[in-house]
């Protein structure tokens, strides 16, 4: 899916099936969203995990749960650094800047700062119970801001970004009405990305259960 959302070439009528349609105000930039869109998804996907995990720690009390959503955080903030890179990528080939305080820019930034956050207090914490206990607390009430900071803020403001209030240009995009060999290869990139999300996080978090296992065993 790398491989065709690079190669295909974007011509004005396409003929075959490997061939994109160019879409005025994007052209060549529009690969970028093989890339930035399952990024921007997997850091929302992760942050609702952890907040999943955060609810059943705090119904059941079982470690293993703030594992998990400690792993779920943890990539969260991974995706969602590589979506503001690769959005920061675009916006400098598109605006000639990489960063120009757009509402959408403006928006990830200060989802970073919520969950960096949640890093600062996790690390700030000892005892495992009580750390457990306030992330799961802390990550169900960041993930409250995340529906309006992803999905409503950037789309009800004027900005330079895809979708926003002003835009005219990129509507197929926006509304995911693309050709179809270019829906094909998206869907299959989220699809791709989300496989590789899933296969870390279970990595990440046997790692966490083998750093306390160790840490208890040593005390």
């Amino acid at each position: 899916m790398i491989i065709a959302g690079i190669t295909f070439p974007i011509v004005p009528q396409p003929m075959h099936w490997y061939e994109f349609p160019n879409i005025p105000g994007l052209g060549e930039k529009v690969r970028i969203i093989f890339f930035h869109v399952p990024t921007a998804w997997l850091s929302v996907f992760a942050f609702l995990s952890a907040m999943v995990y955060g609810v059943n720690y705090l119904r059941g009390k079982n470690l293993d749960d703030d594992a998990k959503s400690a792993a779920a955080l943890q990539l969260g903030m991974v995706f969602c650094l590589l979506a503001t890179i690769t959005g920061s990528i675009w916006a400098k080939f598109s605006w000639g800047s990489f960063w120009h305080w757009d509402p959408r820019e403006t928006s990830i930034f200060v989802l970073l700062l919520i969950y960096g956050s949640l890093f600062a207090l996790r690390s700030a914490i000892e005892n495992e119970e009580k750390r457990a206990r306030l992330s799961a607390s802390y990550s169900i009430i960041a993930f409250l801001t995340v529906p309006f900071f992803i999905f409503i803020m950037p789309r009800i403001m004027v900005g330079l970004h895809p979708g926003s209030a002003n835009d005219e240009i990129s509507g197929p995009i926006v509304n995911f009405k693309m050709d179809l060999n270019m829906q094909v290869v998206f869907y299959l990139s989220i699809v791709a990305f989300t496989i590789l999300y899933l296969w870390i996080w279970k990595i990440r978090y046997k790692m966490i259960i083998l750093s306390e296992n160790y840490s208890m065993k040593s005390n």
